[in-house]
């Protein structure tokens, strides 16, 4: 186990620098002149040779991406252009609101989909299996913005149970804190339910086709144990790894939600930077969320071991 997990945590550093070369190649790799493009149409060729230096365009790529690279490590992202800010403090003023709409959406998919699939293939072919399909179809094909409207919409102009926008820090209480996600988590999170719903039911009907699962019935087992100790702990592996890829999802849905939902987050924070070619920003916010879905990925391979011992490479 713990080879295992030392293996595939010095796998994560190759592509952990991988990604960090491809954040900082963003500068280069963008259209016409970033100096140029920041500087305006009115700037003088000074202002335009200015933030070339600032920016480090007039130095090698080599150089300045390992000048990059080791800031980075020591935990300078850089300084925004525009706001004269340190990159780390703007993500760090904005990570809370990121941060609890992502947990409180997983949280949420993760408890409605599972129980979902498994009851869908628990009653495959009866009315809640149908329900389930369409309801995975429609989570999985409705615009994450077009879902928002319609939430707040309904539960925030009509029925004002919830607020439409805005984001209340916990600090000033958790049922206002909760109160201001559960739309924004439940319209970023219809797609997300979707997919694992539909894995876990595909899945589970597959386990419970199996040898074992007939014998455990034939012995007499209850269908509840059945279910959630024979059928889902077996069934675990795919459904965590479509867990860990839905990350992805997330992270690219909370730049829509948080603009729906004028949550003052990362998603926004990436928004007005990509606006206003504030490369600095963007190029430590990619790189924030990449670590991170790297991370996950991570979690995700050890957890395999955890749900089937027989994983060993």
């Amino acid at each position: 186990m713990l080879a295992y997990a030392a293996r595939r945590v010095l796998a994560t550093i190759p592509v952990m620098l991988i990604v960090a070369l491809f954040v900082f190649s963003l500068l280069y790799i963008a259209p016409g002149d970033p100096a140029a493009i920041i500087a305006g149409d009115q700037a003088s060729p000074a202002d335009i040779i200015r933030i070339r230096e600032s920016l480090g365009l007039d130095r090698p790529f080599v150089v300045r991406f390992g000048e990059w690279l080791w800031h980075m490590l020591h935990g300078d992202l850089g300084v925004s252009i525009f706001t004269n800010l340190p990159v780390t403090k703007m993500i760090a003023q904005r990570i809370e609101p990121t941060l609890s709409l992502m947990v409180l959406t997983l949280l949420l998919s993760v408890v409605i989909a599972i129980p979902m699939g498994v009851l869908a293939a628990w009653k495959h072919g009866g009315w809640l299996d149908r329900f389930v399909m369409v309801s995975a179809v429609l989570g999985f094909s409705v615009p994450v913005f077009v879902v928002g409207y319609v939430l707040a919409y309904i539960f925030a102009l009509q029925l004002e149970w919830l607020p439409v926008q805005g984001f209340v820090p916990i600090e000033n209480g958790f049922w206002p804190f909760l109160q201001s996600l559960i739309l924004p988590s439940v319209a970023l999170g219809s797609a997300y339910i979707a997919i694992i719903a539909r894995i876990t039911r595909a899945t589970m009907m597959e386990v419970l086709s199996q040898d074992y699962v007939r014998t455990a019935k034939a012995k007499g087992v209850g269908q509840i144990a059945i279910l959630l100790v024979h059928a889902l702990k077996n069934a675990a592996v795919p459904i965590v790894t479509v867990v860990g890829i839905g990350v992805a999802l997330l992270i690219g849905g909370a730049v829509v939600t948080e603009s729906v939902f004028a949550i003052p987050g990362l998603g926004r924070l990436t928004t007005d930077a990509i606006l206003r070619r504030d490369y600095p920003v963007i190029q430590g916010v990619v790189l924030l969320f990449s670590f991170t879905y790297v991370i996950v990925n991570l979690v995700v391979d050890l957890l395999y071991t955890v749900f089937d011992p027989r994983i060993r490479y």
